[in-house]
């Protein structure tokens, strides 16, 4: 993809997803930025506001923090800030050498890692684990497989910090990516046996808006 077409982009993915491969092609949206994480398509820039809140209402020191799919860095960036000792990973070396770039100065400690075949010494490991939006672009087992990865990173107390985009039980179905309905939410719950500590709905600045969810579990 050297320029970028949202179209192929949705086809690409479904192409990937029907071969079994559920994140071979991330890689390619940030070889497409050529070096500049400022045209990665997805990227905000900027870190999720209600992070940011709950950073500033939940201050915190030398607790541990880990990013799924860190992306270009920006949550990553917040939780350092915040205080905690940082590990960021994400399963693309384009999307880790564009951190490394963006931020040489960082104590973050970015890395080139797979959700579904992290580290053992990372299980039950982090007081803190964030997940923005990466759920929603895989399919199948593979939503299931990943919230079950994410929520056994969490050590005794640990909070999961999860945003997403949202939608309505039995909508949107074969969307690209797909958003979490409130019953996938749910499952951090009934089958994780996490604690719900926060939960709400809001609708960003896009036009037109779109639909997130943010929420807090308590191992």
């Amino acid at each position: 993809m050297e320029e970028f077409d949202f179209e192929a982009y949705k086809q690409m993915v479904k192409d990937h997803q029907d071969n079994d491969e559920p994140t071979s092609w991330c890689d390619s949206i940030y070889k497409d930025a050529r070096g500049d994480y400022t045209k990665v398509f997805w990227a905000d820039l900027e870190s999720n506001p209600y992070l940011l809140q709950y950073l500033k209402k939940n201050i915190t020191k030398d607790k541990k923090a880990i990013v799924i799919g860190c992306g270009v860095g920006d949550d990553a960036k917040s939780l350092s800030d915040a205080g905690y000792k940082v590990t960021a990973f994400d399963i693309s070396p384009s999307a880790i050498d564009l951190c490394k770039k963006r931020y040489p100065h960082s104590k973050i400690d970015f890395l080139v890692a797979d959700l579904f075949s992290y580290p053992k010494n990372w299980r039950e490991n982090y007081d803190l684990v964030y997940e923005c939006n990466t759920i929603q672009i895989l399919a199948g087992k593979y939503r299931i497989l990943a919230r079950e990865k994410i929520s056994s990173l969490l050590n005794k107390g640990g909070k999961a910090v999860i945003s997403c985009r949202s939608r309505l039980l039995g909508k949107q179905e074969n969307d690209i990516p797909k958003p979490l309905d409130k019953k996938e939410m749910n499952e951090f719950i009934h089958k994780d046996k996490l604690k719900e500590l926060i939960f709400t709905d809001y609708y960003d600045n896009q036009e037109p808006a779109v639909w997130h969810f943010f929420a807090v579990y308590q191992k």
